[in-house]
């Protein structure tokens, strides 16, 4: 019967739903008389293998099988309940039914868990078999944990089972550990769920027993009391481990944990025998030491460590620890007290992630603002009895708003100072500031925030922090006194993710008067200046006035050096120096835009002034006296000097990378304010004689040249830092004069003494040479800034006459380096240099009123010019002298060594290295050091006088080129590196020789000619032999294969360096008047193309160095061949093929190169587009196509649209070619057009930097064609809208000269005028016939901005420009094009230059105005837009025609437009109302204002409607806002290039707040 009831009811379970099964096993047990214990033991095992069978099929269960296994998993908990206190049916139940069910806790859903626990749970709470959870289940749950952390199973996991068993019945330890290692692991997260509903079923049974609900249960508090303590073991375990140990802990174990702690503060446990205690207190205290930790880590970790903290505070709502059971473990343990916790509270609450956030405010809120009732105060501010003063004068609707919102928010009442808030009011206000924070609107930030934030910072001033044990029994003083969590409103509020808050909350930073708040450095934690103040200042939106007419600041920039001068004010003289090391270091981890950077700059300058600060007598209010600075200083000046020494070293190291760093800002004007502060911050904290002498020497020699040399902005800054008389903080000056005095002295003989091997000499490469010519350059530098009287160079004049009269003895003897004396030399002429082009140049800019005072000052830089010059002539000879014989290794042929050191052979990469030993390298860096300072030296010498001993010296560098090219190259891989070496030496040579050619040069070169091997005819070239036999020299030495393709590259450059040497000698001689007569030429003809063919076969595989000096030489080359001097011999000039072989390879260079270096690009277009063959016809036009010319233009402008540097430059060659050559206008019709479509308003500040401080790059653009008087377009040679302002430019010239076809008085065909004229008329119709025509121009819908809005716009400014060319024969082509333009839509920035220019073209032929324009008036059924550009076009034909057809005009124009003031559209009515009235006013000044009957009918309407023109009010609002630009327009001068580009005023017939919108447009 058994058998048959447990199928009956397998079967029933399937269809009974589980709130039905317990009355039905009622009625069974009732019918049929069965045990419960019976029918238990007959259902469990069927149960079992029913749960076997789901798990073994392994299957997702569905609905149904759910329920069934629901149902008869209720039932057995039915007849469980019914049997009352039965350990063994329990204990049967756990193993064969509950925990398989656990381990197939994967196939079913998790309601499904949750009944099934639920169940087991009412089982044990029904008959209190607590003890036997413990003895089962409970070790197998801390298993699965604890495994899952990897412990330990002998020691940790044993131990928790031992403690737990210890309890009940330590017989049963090794019994139950042999279970637990013979069930699976149940997966974590289902154990740590399983424990939280074991420790909630157990404290919810405790808890009714309190409350006296539940009797009998008395050892549920037990089991509540140990799974605690484990549970609590195990969650400080958990919490160290991953991040799913974690998330387990959080979500499922502490929640429990707090549950059972809320219950009861602390239970008493025994383990193994022993009574032990487990509190909230101490739990608390283990929970913090771990979120420690976890803040040490990630942001995931932090994240948990907030969610820890908030989590307990959630469940605990006092944090009055006398509520709570002492623990003496945890005994004075208050996390209030905790300095770590509050910094991590800030930390948490200014981080990005929005969730830690918020849990840091909630942790925040629960600590301080908690009421008697446990909730959370509302946040308001208490009435004051001192009301708001009156609103403010001139507050805009914005301002008002935002105060009636503060009265709303109940946050209105500023605090006085006399008041005292309490810190339950700082707190409100602090969390009331922060939330608005968190909203993106504005609204509540702009009522709340001023109000809030001023109320903080009053009552933080007036107290100090308190914060000890002693105020635990009162709320935390959390804000008292303490400016750091103010600083974090700040810092929220200028990370602000809205820009307008971010701005608001700038300002009313900046707006605080931080001189009235007493200590700023009290006030401020310096982690804040130097992070988010500083990060707020490079925010772009604080900046918008910035470079606003060149104006290189902002009112942010301005605020924040007032706050930083304040903040440095109370900063020692130490904390000063260490504070500015950390300000200056921002800019290393900061990528800075331009305003912040300045910024950045402008902070160290203001922080870095001189103020008094004492510690004991604290802060004198003001700028600090300067007498009292050095009584402070001088008293304190050995020992402060010495111990901040590093910190003032390091300072300047920093100040140095900010001057380094501004570089990359191509403004100079930039650059010069960011080096004018760093210099004014090293000024006033640095003395000169505080630093190394090598620090000096790196901190000048990082700023600009152009700022310390003669006439520089910066030069008398630094020469009076130098003689210490800039700040009167300092020592005596004439002591760190003394210093800097000595160590420049003393440098050159430190320099040049051989220090390491004084008996073997040293050895030496080309990067120690770099290096020495380095450090030689920083001297020379300094020596010249600092040397302002004559006395001062006494001591190098000395050493030079000294060293240089004997260098040969003197470098015999080993004690001294010779190339480092010829380094020396070379700096220093490099200075003078830089002083004589300086001087010139600083001669020419200054005004003629300040001759007076420059003349001191240019006759002391001319005398010291002139001094050194005749010091270098004393010891020139013996420099020759060295210099031979340093040479010889040229020349000689003894055996050396050729093993090649290491740097050599073993290196991967980077510049070439000579293929020479180390002593042979040596050796020949000396003898090209030598040459090169010789022919430096002598170079610079010919500048003041001429002498006989610089004849020697040119004779050693003419012979020395003979040489050169007569002495064969070995057979060997040294032999051809040393033949390398003396091309190095001889390009700088013949760079100083030809640039001084006189008689005794020309005779030198004769002799030279004389003396060589061929016959040389009398009547030969004089310098055919020398370049035929340089070349063939050359040309054969590269042919040799000893080279390696990098030296071999190398060679090719020098190659060209020293051929353009050779074809400039010609010029020089030119220059300096030199004739050779007698019919004697430089070049025959066939030398001069030879040089051609070898240059045109080289420029395709030329490299990137050598395209410079090779696009020279083909300039050079050119000018030759079509000059009509005595340079050549038998020229033919240049044709058209030689000019496609050219054109082809420079193409192929071109196309190869770096299009952002403005010197080869300048090049090209010189030599190729060559001013001398432009003229021929034959180069733009051929019979099958463009001729070479045109070919090459197509092909730079094509390649210009990728490349907006390349595009300007030939627009400023192209333009001036066009402009000498007006015939050949025409063959470039298309060019033209794309120039002026061309263009955007982005800005190249790199391109005007590069012309200041590359010598190259200025002199390749200053001999491009430029077009005379074209200060315009030069207005925007850094912009991409250069191109089409130079193509304005021309046609406005073009013009001009087409003035004189045009008035009749040049009828030749032939004339430039002419062809001018026709050009223009042509450009004239094709743009117009493309604005009609064209699929873009002539469209009606675009947007605004959009690229055919900016075509539109071009094409408009070109035709205004061009509207000077309109003649008789195409006035009417053009008046009907420009008709079907005006008809069309149009964007206003469009319209007025069609306006402009229709207003051109009528004025030039009044007939037009009676045929066509009238007519146009009188058709009111044309389009509202159209009619008013008539009527504006109308109104000035009227105003500013010719005086002979003005009265015509009015009488055929005005009475069409008078209907037009009744227009129903507002725009036409009001614009036609304002023109009108312009018209009375300038033309019909005489009308009676009175109506008497005498006047007719017709004046007295006009009187009248004049009068209501000037008095209506609606009409004076509108004049007001528009007249000025009408009285401004000038229709001649809108249609010239600068009235276009540069002073356009424009009048729409649109609102004057629209206008705004387009008075800008015509930079597009």
């Amino acid at each position: 019967m058994a058998t048959l009831l447990t199928s009956s009811l397998s079967q029933s379970f399937r269809t009974v739903p589980p709130s039905a099964v317990p009355a039905m096993l009622d009625c069974i047990l009732t019918s049929t008389g069965i045990s419960s214990s019976s029918l238990f033991d007959s259902l469990l095992p069927d149960f079992s293998n029913l749960t076997k069978l789901f798990f073994d099929d392994n299957k997702k269960m569905g609905s149904e099988q759910c329920a069934y296994l629901v149902s008869y998993l209720r039932g057995l908990s039915h007849l469980m309940k019914k049997m009352g206190l039965n350990s063994v049916a329990l204990e049967c139940f756990i193993w064969e039914g509950f925990i398989p069910l656990m381990k197939m806790v994967q196939l079913y859903e998790r309601e499904m868990l949750h009944e099934v626990v639920e169940y087991l749970l009412e089982v044990v709470k029904e008959t209190y078999n607590w003890e036997l959870l413990e003895k089962t289940l409970i070790p197998i749950l801390l298993r699965s944990v604890g495994l899952s952390m990897n412990l330990d199973q002998n020691e940790d996991n044993s131990f928790i089972i031992r403690s737990r068993l210890s309890v009940f019945q330590s017989s049963r330890v090794q019994e139950v550990e042999t279970i637990c290692d013979n069930v699976p692991l149940l997966p974590l997260t289902l154990s740590c769920y399983l424990l939280s509903c074991l420790l909630d079923a157990a404290t919810e049974s405790y808890q009714r027993v309190e409350a006296g609900s539940m009797p009998g249960d008395v050892k549920a508090e037990a089991f509540c009391g140990h799974l605690l303590w484990d549970l609590c073991k195990l969650t400080i375990q958990m919490l160290s481990q991953s991040l799913e140990h974690r998330s387990c802990a959080a979500s499922l174990l502490l929640p429990s944990i707090f549950k059972a702690f809320a219950s009861k503060c602390s239970f008493e446990v025994c383990v193994q025998g022993e009574s032990c205690f487990i509190s909230r207190q101490h739990f608390f205290m283990k929970l913090w030491y771990c979120s420690r930790a976890l803040f040490a880590q990630g942001l995931t970790e932090r994240r948990d460590a907030y969610g820890i903290i908030s989590l307990y505070l959630s469940y605990f709502s006092s944090p009055d620890w006398t509520q709570v059971e002492m623990d003496d473990r945890a005994e004075g343990f208050d996390i209030r007290a905790e300095k770590e916790f509050w910094d991590e509270i800030k930390r948490g609450l200014v981080e990005k992630e929005g969730l830690i956030r918020k849990q840091s405010l909630y942790i925040l809120k629960r600590l301080t603002l908690i009421n008697d009732g446990g909730q959370l105060n509302p946040i308001a501010s208490e009435k004051k009895s001192h009301q708001r003063s009156p609103v403010p004068h001139g507050m805009t609707k914005r301002d008002l708003w935002a105060e009636e919102e503060a009265k709303s928010l109940g946050v209105g009442q500023v605090c006085l100072p006399a008041d005292n808030l309490s810190e339950k009011q700082k707190l409100e206000a602090f969390i009331l500031l922060y939330e608005m924070l968190d909203e993106y609107g504005t609204h509540l930030v702009e009522a709340a925030w001023n109000h809030q934030i001023l109320l903080l910072l009053q009552s933080c001033v007036c107290h100090e922090i308190v914060m000890g044990r002693e105020a635990l029994d009162q709320r935390i003083a959390v804000l008292s006194g303490n400016f750091d969590w103010l600083a974090i409103l700040w810092k929220r509020g200028l990370f602000h993710d809205n820009p307008h808050v971010r701005c608001l909350i700038m300002k009313s930073f900046l707006d605080i008067e931080w001189k009235n708040q007493g200590n700023c450095r009290a006030l401020f934690p310096e982690e804040f200046v130097l992070g988010a103040f500083i990060q707020g200042l490079n925010d772009p939106v604080h900046h918008k006035d910035f470079g606003q007419k060149g104006v290189l600041s902002s009112k942010t920039i301005e605020g924040a050096s007032k706050f930083m001068y304040q903040y440095g004010s109370f900063l020692s003289r130490r904390e000063k120096i260490l504070f500015l090391c950390k300000l200056a270091s921002v800019a290393r981890q900061l990528s800075l835009g331009r305003a912040g950077f300045m910024s950045l700059s402008e902070c160290i300058c203001s922080a870095s002034e001189p103020t008094i600060f004492c510690a004991e007598e604290g802060y004198v209010e003001g700028r600090a006296d300067p007498r009292q600075c050095t009584n402070l200083l001088m008293n304190g000046t050995h020992s402060s000097r010495a111990e901040h020494c590093s910190d003032k070293t390091d300072l300047i190291d920093s100040l140095r990378f900010l001057v380094e760093n501004s570089k990359q800002h191509f403004n100079p004007n930039y650059r010069l304010r960011v080096c004018e502060k760093v210099l004014e911050a090293a000024v006033s904290v640095v003395c000169p004689d505080e630093l190394s002498f090598e620090t000096i020497l790196h901190f000048i020699a990082a700023l600009p040249r152009e700022f310390t040399d003669v006439g520089g902005s910066l030069r008398t800054k630094v020469q009076k830092w130098f003689a210490g008389n800039y700040k009167q903080s300092y020592a005596e000056s004439s002591s760190i004069n003394i210093k800097i005095t000595q160590n420049l002295c003393d440098f050159p003989r430190k320099f040049t003494i051989n220090q390491y091997f004084p008996d073997n000499g040293v050895h030496y490469d080309d990067e120690d040479l770099t290096a020495w010519c380095a450090e030689a350059e920083r001297w020379a530098r300094v020596l010249f800034l600092h040397a302002m009287e004559e006395h001062h160079l006494e001591p190098f004049f000395m050493f030079l006459e000294e060293k240089g009269s004997s260098i040969c003895q003197q470098s015999s003897l080993g004690e001294w380096i010779p190339v480092k004396f010829f380094v020396l030399l070379l700096s220093l002429v490099h200075e003078l240099e830089a002083m004589h082009i300086n001087t010139n140049d600083y001669t020419k800019v200054v005004n003629t009123n300040s001759k007076a005072e420059l003349n001191p000052l240019v006759d002391k830089n001319f005398f010291v010019l002139e001094k050194f010059g005749n010091a270098f002539l004393v010891i020139l000879e013996e420099m020759v002298l060295f210099a031979e014989s340093s040479c010889s290794i040229f020349w000689s042929h003894a055996v050396v060594d050729t093993k090649l050191p290491g740097s050599v052979t073993g290196k991967l990469g980077g510049p070439s290295r000579r293929r020479l030993s180390a002593p042979m390298t040596t050796a020949v860096l000396q003898a090209i050091m030598t040459v090169r300072t010789v022919a430096t030296v002598s170079l610079f010498c010919t500048h003041f006088k001429e002498d006989a001993r610089l004849d020697l010296a040119f004779i050693f560098l003419w012979k020395f080129f003979h040489k050169v090219v007569s002495t064969a190259a070995g057979d060997c891989e040294t032999s051809a590196e040393i033949k390398l070496a003396a091309y190095e030496a001889l390009s700088s040579a013949l760079k100083a020789s030809a640039s001084v050619t006189s008689s005794s040069t020309i005779s030198l070169i004769k002799s030279m000619n004389n003396s060589s091997n061929t016959v040389v005819k009398d009547d030969r070239p004089l310098l055919d032999s020398l370049i035929w036999t340089f070349l063939n020299h050359v040309n054969s030495f590269l042919a040799v294969q000893q080279l390696a393709r990098a030296r071999r590259a190398i060679l090719i450059h020098r190659k060209w360096l020293c051929l353009e040497a050779i074809l400039s000698i010609p010029y020089s001689a030119l220059k300096n008047g030199l004739q050779l007569g007698g019919g004697n030429t430089f070049f025959s003809d066939d030398a001069v193309r030879f040089v051609f063919g070898d240059l045109v076969d080289s420029l395709e595989i030329a490299g990137e160095d050598s395209a410079l000096s090779m696009l020279r030489s083909v300039r050079m080359v050119l000018d030759l061949l079509t000059s009509s001097s005595s340079f050549v011999s038998g020229s033919n000039g240049v044709d058209a093929q030689m000019m496609w072989q050219l054109v082809r390879s420079s193409w192929v260079l071109h196309t190869s190169c770096n299009k952002r270096r403005v010197a080869p690009i300048a090049a090209l277009l010189s030599a190729v587009l060559h001013a001398s063959v432009f003229k021929d016809k034959d180069m733009h036009v051929a019979a099958d196509g463009p001729g070479p010319l045109k070919w090459f233009c197509e092909k730079v402008l094509e390649e210009g649209m990728k490349s907006p540097r390349t595009i300007r430059l030939t627009a400023l060659h192209m333009s001036g070619l066009w402009l000498k050559n007006p015939r050949v206008v025409k063959y470039y019709m298309k060019e033209i057009k794309l120039l002026t479509l061309y263009g955007s308003v982005a800005f190249d500040e790199d391109f005007e930097a590069e012309l200041t401080e590359n010598g190259d790059a200025r002199t390749e653009v200053s001999l491009l064609a430029h077009i005379p008087d074209n200060e315009i377009a030069e207005v925007y040679i850094n912009t991409e809208l250069y191109a089409r302002v130079s193509v304005a430019v021309l046609f406005y010239k073009l013009a001009e000269v087409a003035m004189m076809a045009g008035s009749g008085r040049i009828t030749d065909e032939t004339d430039d005028s002419y062809f001018a004229l026709e050009s223009g008329k042509v450009l004239l119709l094709e743009l117009l016939d493309s604005a009609v025509n064209d699929k873009d121009l002539s469209k009606e819908l675009y947007k605004k901005y959009s690229a055919v809005h900016r075509r539109k716009v071009r094409a408009w400014q070109m035709l205004c420009v061009l509207s000077r060319f309109v003649r008789q024969d195409i006035v009417h082509q053009v008046i009907e094009s420009l008709s079907i333009s005006l008809y069309r839509n149009n964007l206003p920035a469009v319209r007025q230059y069609l306006e402009t220019f229709a207003i051109q073209v009528y004025l030039k032929f009044p007939f037009l105005v009676w045929e066509h324009l009238v007519p146009i008036l009188c058709d009111y059924s044309m389009k509202t837009q159209a009619l008013s550009s008539y009527v504006y076009i109308a109104a000035n034909v009227m105003i500013h025609a010719k005086a002979e057809v003005q009265s015509k005009h009015l009488d055929e124009l005005l009475p069409p437009i008078i209907p037009l003031l009744t227009s129903h559209h507002h725009t036409l009515r009001g614009f036609t109302q304002l023109l009108v009235y312009q018209v009375f006013c300038k033309l019909l000044s005489t009308l009676e204002s009175t109506c008497c009957g005498s006047v007719i009918l017709e004046k007295r309407c006009f009187s009248n409607l004049k009068s209501y023109l000037e008095l209506n009010p609606d009409c004076a609002r509108l004049r007001a806002s528009m007249e000025g630009y009408l009285d401004a327009f000038n229709p001649v001068e809108s249609a010239t290039p600068a009235g276009i580009f540069t002073s356009r005023v424009e009048v729409r017939c649109i609102s004057i707040k629209m206008d705004n919108v387009g008075w800008n447009f015509h930079l597009l």
